[in-house]
């Protein structure tokens, strides 16, 4: 894809993978406007809930990717340990809300039990393989981590690691460096 406008942010790979007891998301460090990295070691992956136990990954806009981090914190506080239902919410106030509408970013949130994607336009998707990605490099990452799943007995941990390493390899708007969150 030939991104034209140098004013919009472009780029990013997310990826999680459930296994086992094991829940690995990750995300790479590049932020780019139109066709210039402005930063390579940008954090897009938190923690969230009272315990800590939620590992989100955002793509898009870094300020609209924090607003929904802070709303899905405010669903998590009328939901304890309810986190399908706080996305559900989350969602609902997407879709219905003028301001949250215009919002351009994508979120990957998961604990031990449940992992979901949350999406611009409202919806909530649960991947049915335990494996999820966003981002301009979301779909490299997604053929690297389900080929690495059926054909290795790599860890979690290792799949997410290669995965985004070969998204990396690929996708220009993704680099190589890779924060990862362990659950």
């Amino acid at each position: 894809m030939i991104h034209d406008n140098p004013n919009i942010w472009y780029g990013t790979t997310i990826l999680a993978v459930k296994k086992g007891d094991s829940v690995i998301i990750a995300g790479d460090g590049q932020v780019s406007i139109g066709h210039t990295v402005v930063k390579s070691s940008a954090n897009k992956i938190r923690r969230l809930g009272k315990d800590q136990s939620i590992v989100s990954g955002f793509a898009g806009a870094t300020a609209d990717a924090f607003t929904l981090f802070e709303r899905l914190e405010e669903k998590l506080k009328d939901y304890p340990n309810q986190l399908s239902r706080a996305a559900v919410e989350l969602a609902k106030d997407w879709r219905s809300d003028k301001y949250l509408r215009k919002l351009e970013a994508m979120m990957i949130v998961a604990n031990k039990k449940s992992m979901f994607i949350l999406t611009g336009n409202g919806d909530v998707l649960e991947p049915e393989d335990n494996i999820a990605a966003i981002g301009s490099g979301g779909n490299y990452a997604l053929s690297a981590a389900k080929a690495l799943t059926q054909h290795s007995q790599l860890t979690a941990e290792n799949i997410v690691k290669s995965a985004m390493k070969i998204a990396a390899d690929i996708c220009v708007y993704t680099n190589h460096n890779i924060v990862v969150e362990k659950i």
